[in-house]
């Protein structure tokens, strides 16, 4: 039912609702969602939680990921997310968009925008994507301040520390940052940019007993491994972070190509969203419903 009527809401937190998730067996799948609409579609493909990438926000903001944006702009992503589809999301914090007040201060504003938890990266302005190289690494005592702040911030958020040590500082540093950070209060880790499934298993086997989540993002440094295989391993969480963007990416400048070329989207109407599909997924005939089974208020005769 849409989300303007309050009796179909969730009664738990976004954050109880994505530990739920969490606690439960197997991995837990979360397809990254650049929006409302992606978000929609996850939703009806069965997915039960989410993940909101900063370079898929970025990108579509026509904006590199150098962690330029602010935490108002992610919030307003997590809003339109969470509104639209109901399910936990797991928001990309960047680097915590400054010090330990800012981190709480980004915990605070995500939390109330919706989101279920966020991830806290130790890396140092201006950021770069993971895969990316010449990442600059903060002080690992620096970054667990960070973590415990954000612990101290949440009321039911769930708080991953993300380490990108292992490709400039080895897996060794990046194992000991992991147990620094759940030290200071992370819930969950995220080994970012491991290169090979040797180092998958061996991050695992290194930190027992902790959640870890890994990041399945085409086009980078890890090879191309299955939920199951992730899951296997050790891992609780996997994302596929800017997938739907990519994707949506390529229809679109198909289409502008189609539409320049011949001045017509006739050619491209097999490969679009129909009328009929868009109203189905947004629910605008519930919408519609709510909105006729609202008796129009009438005013007492004096």
């Amino acid at each position: 039912m849409p989300y303007l009527n309050g009796f179909d809401l969730p009664d738990q937190t976004a954050g109880f609702r994505f530990r739920e998730l969490l606690e439960r067996r197997g991995i837990l799948k979360l397809p990254g969602a650049h929006n409302g609409m992606a978000a929609l579609q996850a939703k009806a493909a069965g997915f039960d939680a989410l993940y909101l990438s900063g370079a898929a926000m970025t990108a579509s903001m026509g904006l590199p990921d150098l962690g330029i944006i602010t935490v108002d702009e992610v919030a307003f992503f997590i809003r339109q997310i969470a509104r639209a589809s109901g399910l936990p999301l797991l928001v990309d914090g960047d680097t915590g968009y400054g010090e330990a007040l800012n981190v709480m201060h980004m915990v605070r504003t995500f939390e109330d925008a919706g989101a279920g938890a966020v991830h806290i990266e130790d890396q140092l302005l201006p950021k770069k994507c993971g895969h990316l190289n010449d990442k600059k690494l903060a002080d690992a005592r620096d970054m667990a301040a960070k973590v415990a702040a954000a612990a101290k911030a949440r009321r039911h958020l769930v708080i991953v520390a993300r380490t990108d040590a292992a490709a400039s500082e080895g897996i060794d540093a990046a194992v000991a940052r992991a147990r620094l950070y759940v030290e200071a209060g992370a819930d969950a880790i995220f080994p970012e940019a491991l290169t090979s499934a040797a180092m998958f298993q061996e991050f695992a086997r290194r930190l027992p007993g902790v959640p870890l989540l890994a990041n399945m993002t085409e086009f980078g440094r890890t090879p191309h491994f299955t939920a199951a295989q992730f899951e296997a391993w050790g891992y609780a969480m996997v994302i596929w972070p800017v997938s739907s963007l990519r994707v949506a990416n390529k229809a679109q400048a198909k289409l502008y190509a189609t539409l320049a070329r011949d001045g017509s989207t006739e050619a491209m109407l097999p490969e679009m969203q129909t009328r009929a599909e868009l109203y189905d997924t947004i629910g605008l005939a519930r919408y519609e419903a709510l909105d006729a089974s609202i008796v129009r208020t009438v005013l007492p005769q004096t």
